[in-house]
């Protein structure tokens, strides 16, 4: 266990997908036939918080709807790639910006087309209900599932092993 408490602390940002790990995999159609997404709050806390500690976060899915960009926004999060056709494009986008290393990223994904990207950071993980796949590659794979606190989990546990969970001001 020694090894993973070391990846956690060279941990320099994030990269979530959505559905499935920031969303529950199910989903309900509306009417007008977006799909509607439940989103974990204390998941949104810990977002908010790693945000405030000055990590970059991403948000790469292949989703469409402009409800999650403005999800993100209010938790300050302005890194998110919707419709994404390459995962990896993305995701070298978003380490070019902040001038990241593969290797200082936790990327948490939960199905095939996450595979790719997370074999190329230095920390993939996982919900516990993720495709088995992903898990194989997974150095991290949380008891939470998908939609239930898989992100906080693993947020709060970088923030902890990095000294910058809740510190007394």
């Amino acid at each position: 266990m020694g090894l993973f408490k070391e990846e956690l602390r060279s941990v320099r940002a994030f990269i979530f997908d959505v559905d499935g790990v920031l969303a529950e995999s199910q989903t309900i159609l509306h009417p007008s036939g977006d799909m509607m997404r439940t989103m974990n709050t204390k998941d949104g806390f810990a977002l908010f918080h790693a945000v405030k500690e000055n990590f970059p976060i991403a948000i790469i899915s292949g989703a469409k709807s402009l409800s999650i960009r403005e999800r993100f926004a209010i938790l300050g999060i302005n890194d998110v790639f919707l419709d994404s056709k390459s995962k990896v494009e993305d995701m070298n986008i978003f380490l070019s910006k902040y001038q990241l290393e593969p290797r200082d990223i936790l990327y948490m994904g939960d199905d095939i087309p996450d595979i790719l990207a997370m074999m190329r950071v230095g920390l993939p993980a996982c919900p516990y209900d993720a495709a088995v796949e992903v898990q194989s590659i997974s150095h991290y794979v949380s008891s939470l599932s998908g939609g239930r606190g898989c992100v906080r989990d693993i947020i709060e546990q970088v923030l902890r092993a990095q000294g910058k969970w809740f510190r007394q001001e």
